[in-house]
């Protein structure tokens, strides 16, 4: 192999190894920051910190949302559980047999004669609605 070449590489590798160190120290030490070109981007830079906080605002926002949907779907579901509850109860304390077991104690009974039409003549209807 040429022994140029490998001096070539060589050089190469020492100058990318010294870029590497300088630019390490000036960050390290803050000097890069006075750069003309650093001091002019310093607007995009703020633009992108608040895009990010936003970003991070936006999740925490999500994660609430969630967890508030979450709360209201078992909240949903406990009232709906309590619905069908009352509801079955009050449709078995509706039957008949079960008001009149409940009314036994006000001695109200239940009727065992079977109703009966009442027939009104028109001259008797008439006296009875025009009272004056």
């Amino acid at each position: 192999m040429n022994t140029y070449k490998k001096n070539e590489e060589k050089i190469e590798e020492k100058k990318n190894a010294g870029k590497v160190v300088k630019s390490l120290s000036s960050i390290f030490s803050g000097s890069f920051l006075s750069r003309e070109k650093v001091i002019s981007s310093i607007p995009f830079v703020f633009f992108l910190t608040l895009l990010g906080i936003l970003y991070i605002a936006n999740g925490y926002y999500s994660e609430k949302t969630v967890r508030e949907l979450y709360k209201v779907g078992t909240e949903l579901k406990e009232l709906r559980s309590e619905y069908i509850t009352i509801k079955s109860e009050l449709n078995f304390q509706s039957k008949q047999s079960q008001v009149a077991q409940a009314t036994i104690d006000f001695g109200v009974k239940e009727s065992i004669i079977p109703p009966s039409k009442i027939l009104v003549n028109k001259g008797d209807y008439e006296k009875i609605t025009n009272k004056d």
